[in-house]
């Protein structure tokens, strides 16, 4: 038979017992509302507040509106943009040698030939959606004019026109 003098334990006081009751049900919580990600950044509320070494008094931080970022435009990949290249002066091989150097500009030429009609200057013609794509082209081969294509230009590639104006330029 045990007597009283063989129990050993320890008496710790209600508001200790307490307190961490309310702490690990607090922790329990928070892990449940955050979803309990382990890969974010962990803070702790062990972790002192930043303080200021002046005299002055301390204000509660204000939390600006981070700035909207701009949109980055993706970046065009020349070589998947279809190019076709047409004469429409009286400079013989006018589209070609322009097919040829926007080729080497990284472009996909996939033809050049003469036009037949009347441009009023050089243009490159492109579809809604290559618009972005007619830009850069048009500032490539330092084309001043653009405009939405029009029949029998197709609807899948740029088409540029060049007139007796383009050759002025080189």
């Amino acid at each position: 038979m045990r007597t009283s003098s063989d129990q050993r334990g320890v008496a710790y006081p209600a508001p200790l017992v307490a307190l961490s009751v309310i702490a690990v049900a607090m922790a329990a919580l928070a892990f449940v509302v955050t979803g309990g990600g382990g890969d974010d950044e962990i803070r702790t509320a062990a972790q002192p507040a930043p303080t200021s070494t002046t005299a002055e008094p301390t204000e509660e931080p204000t939390t600006e509106a981070p700035a909207p970022e701009e949109p980055e435009e993706p970046e065009i990949d020349r070589s998947q943009v279809v190019v076709e290249v047409y004469n429409n002066s009286r400079v013989s091989g006018l589209a070609g040698t322009t097919a040829e150097a926007t080729t080497a500009l990284g472009w996909q030429v996939v033809g050049s030939d003469n036009w037949v009609g009347t441009i009023p200057s050089t243009t490159v013609y492109f579809p809604e959606r290559l618009e972005p794509e007619a830009q850069l082209l048009a500032e490539d081969l330092g084309i001043g004019r653009l405009m939405p294509a029009v029949d029998p230009m197709r609807g899948d590639r740029l088409t540029v026109i060049l007139t007796a104006d383009y050759t002025d330029q080189g």
